[in-house]
């Protein structure tokens, strides 16, 4: 069984990280998309984020009636900074090393993966799936392959979608009174607004 993972802090989850995730299901034929909130991004330390249950209640709303998604809280569950190297060696264990890993992640955070902790350890555990990120370059995995050894083997590049949307402005919306209709799901957005979420930013 192909087992796609989308961690992510999720503050809010909106449109993009529903259609990103779908592409990654039908083009690579997955059983399932897991969808991890982020307990705390060890590479977000100095920012503020929204309460986890705030979070995990989005994402709970954002997928309730796609069947083919699903929520993890195996992060939020952890103590202390959140790595994606233990969250997948955990999943692993959970699903059993029969069963493939699909990690999916940005063009951008790609280009960081010699950065994350044990990078080497992580392509072992699990294949890599590369999506386009608005205004961000395609990976140079030549150049990633010389740092880390058999990263080009274990990475799946994919060219759309080419999803223009992030959390930081629809917090900014939020924040100034605009729209988000268009960015999330209906039941997100009414969640922000009943929990007032977002409204001290703007």
């Amino acid at each position: 069984m192909n087992v796609g993972v989308m961690g992510g802090t999720f503050d809010p989850i909106h449109k993009g990280h529903l259609i990103v995730a779908d592409e990654a299901r039908t083009c690579l034929d997955l059983a399932v998309v897991l969808f991890v909130p982020a307990g705390q991004p060890w590479l977000k330390m100095d920012s503020p984020i929204s309460s986890t249950e705030h979070r995990v209640n989005m994402v709970r709303l954002a997928i309730a009636d796609k069947p083919h998604f699903k929520l993890s809280t195996v992060e939020v569950e952890r103590p202390g900074p959140t790595y994606t190297v233990d969250t997948m060696a955990e999943l692993q264990i959970q699903f059993g090393v029969e069963n493939n890993l699909y990690f999916i992640l940005g063009w951008d955070n790609l280009n960081q993966l010699p950065q994350w902790r044990e990078p080497s350890r992580l392509i072992k555990i699990c294949h890599l799936v590369a999506v386009p990120r608005v205004g961000y370059p395609a990976p140079d995995l030549a150049s990633l392959e010389t740092v880390l050894p058999g990263l080009s083997q274990r990475v799946i590049l994919l060219d759309e979608p080419r999803i223009d949307i992030n959390a930081s402005e629809i917090r900014r919306r939020v924040g100034r009174g605009l729209s988000i209709h268009h960015l999330v799901p209906e039941a997100v957005e009414r969640y922000i607004k009943l929990h007032r979420l977002y409204l001290i930013e703007g």
